[in-house]
């Protein structure tokens, strides 16, 4: 018999102030960058718990973060969920209609928010209904002007406050310690409650060598917003194993980007594929940096495609690792390391391409890829169907939703959405989202492969590939093609069509291609297809 032993964030917080009290945090704010320790880090963080017992704070109550990545909002994410609160992270990129919502729906107590931001909360405070207290994190002694009422101040909260706190010692693993929301391409957002539990063992597992290998020698570049998924869980992992990190706050431009990597030696960056796409534009442009720091480039949130895996280790000597995951899943499912003996066996443009795959199941975690019969696919590489996971970190259900939950928890399992295919070592690659794929004739089109391979093009920067209806094949992919500066008066779209000739099957070739500036980002930088389609059935592109 083993001890019954909570798996609690607490138990993050005081091994990073234990073993690691001397290792650093650098966080960037609007005006000054900030460093300071592990252990200056658990004495702030023992300040703001006092802080929120004075204002009444519970456990079991929803406390709203709208913020970048600051030390600050680190901060908040320890305090409120080692004192037995629920932290709910805020997506600052919302409609106000969504914004407004999911305040509402989660219940929130306190927001705490970065000045430039409160503008945004202004215009939604007079519908929230459960909010008592606004809270602004800012450098500046006095806070700001703002219609926001009461509107306290954060640094002068904690100014007074005691070093010391004595975090409750009864607290359930299985108890809610965080509150997500998808981004939400169609409908409302949708709420997803994580445990203790569930967030100690999805940031252990990204310690493992063959997940990500974070450890304490890591110096984590924290890039993905703190309110999408907890950045990844690179803030828990980096408490839980000393590694230092940086809080790069709200300018995730690649200039910035890049000096920060040679500056402070990143080991380790993770982002969706727009960041590697500027980055390398960049690079491209006749940028030079030292980047030899880096481990790995982890690329998520949407595949990347195989040809700026490429250009990235070829002509810049990045490493490049792909990873999956998604709001119900804590978020990681997948990494993309290469089996050794794949090492000796696979040329060049095979690990290319199999670097631009989603990878290997983590462990602790089950997955089936079904059809639309509800039958397990061959692992062919070649066969499609949807994936589904079940594991400790995987949610059960959509919080306050059990119409929706219904529809996407299932007989034990997450239907994700993720159309994929399985090849025969276990790696996934996923193929599109169920809504995105176009099916013409009867037969299914992926557009993300159609847009990898249009992207392959040297003058082209992104693409997108949408179905449009058609009378005769039911849907027919359409793309829309983002060309560099240089090469918008050369390349034509015959001229893209007679590049996938060979590349793709030719009943997959685009029937129209539009040249646009931009494709549209959703809230998390990924492709914005939903606008792409209402721009094409209003007549907008072209």
């Amino acid at each position: 018999m083993m001890m019954d032993y909570p798996l609690l964030i607490k138990t993050m917080l005081d091994r990073s102030n234990t073993l690691f009290a001397k290792k650093e945090i650098l966080s960037r704010g609007l005006d000054a960058d900030f460093r300071y320790t592990y252990g200056d880090f658990y004495r702030r963080v023992c300040k703001l718990a006092n802080v929120l017992k004075q204002l009444g704070v519970k456990k079991g109550d929803v406390i709203g973060t709208f913020a970048w990545n600051t030390h600050r909002h680190m901060e908040i994410y320890f305090a409120v969920m080692c004192s037995g609160a629920v932290l709910h992270t805020l997506n600052v990129r919302l409609f106000s209609e969504h914004l407004n919502h999911i305040v509402n729906h989660a219940e929130d107590k306190i927001i705490f928010a970065d000045e430039d931001l409160l503008p945004s909360l202004e215009e939604v405070a007079d519908r929230l209904k459960t909010v008592e207290n606004f809270v602004v994190l800012t450098d500046k002694e006095e806070p700001p002007t703002s219609s926001l009422s009461p509107l306290l101040h954060y640094e002068k909260l904690l100014e007074d406050a005691p070093e010391e706190f004595i975090f409750p010692g009864d607290l359930d693993e299985n108890a809610p310690a965080a509150l997500c929301y998808t981004s939400a391409t169609t409908g409302l957002p949708k709420g997803v409650r994580y445990t203790h539990r569930s967030l100690f063992l999805h940031a252990l597992t990204l310690c493992t060598p063959d997940a990500i290998g974070i450890s304490e020698k890591d110096t984590i570049l924290a890039v993905v917003p703190m309110f999408h998924v907890f950045s990844w869980g690179f803030p828990f992992a980096a408490a839980l194993t000393g590694a230092r990190i940086i809080l790069p706050g709200r300018d995730l431009s690649a200039p910035t980007l890049c000096r920060l990597i040679e500056q402070e030696k990143t080991t380790l960056i993770a982002g969706v594929p727009t960041i590697w796409i500027n980055l390398y534009q960049h690079l491209e442009n006749g940028a030079s940096y030292d980047l030899s720091s880096l481990r790995y480039i982890l690329n998520g949130g949407a595949p990347i495609s195989k040809s700026l895996v490429e250009n990235l280790e070829k002509k810049h000597e990045l490493t490049v690792r792909g990873t999956c995951g998604m709001t119900e899943a804590t978020p990681v499912v997948l990494t993309c390391p290469l089996k050794s003996y794949l090492e000796k066996e696979l040329n060049e443009e095979q690990k290319f391409a199999l670097k631009a795959k989603q990878g290997l199941l983590l462990p602790g975690l089950e997955m089936k890829v079904v059809n639309d019969n509800d039958e397990e696919i061959r692992w062919d590489g070649k066969e499609m169907g949807e994936l589904l996971l079940k594991g400790p970190w995987i949610a059960s259900e959509y919080y306050k939703d059990p119409e929706r939950s219904s529809e996407t928890f299932k007989d034990g399992w997450y239907h994700s959405g993720d159309i994929v295919t399985v090849d025969e070592e276990g790696y996934v690659l996923v193929q599109d989202r169920s809504k995105d794929l176009v099916k013409s004739g009867g037969e299914w089109i992926s557009s993300v492969d159609l847009e990898n391979n249009i992207m392959a093009h040297p003058a082209v920067i992104e693409a997108a590939v949408v179905a449009i209806p058609h009378e005769k094949w039911g849907e027919r992919p359409l793309a829309c093609v983002v060309l560099k500066d240089a090469e918008k008066e050369k390349v034509s779209a015959n001229d893209i069509r007679a590049f996938l000739e060979g590349k793709v099957a030719k009943w997959w070739m685009p029937d129209q291609v539009f040249f646009i500036d931009e494709v549209p980002k959703t809230s998390v930088g990924k492709f914005d297809k939903k606008r792409l389609r209402e721009q094409f059935t209003s007549g907008q592109l072209g």
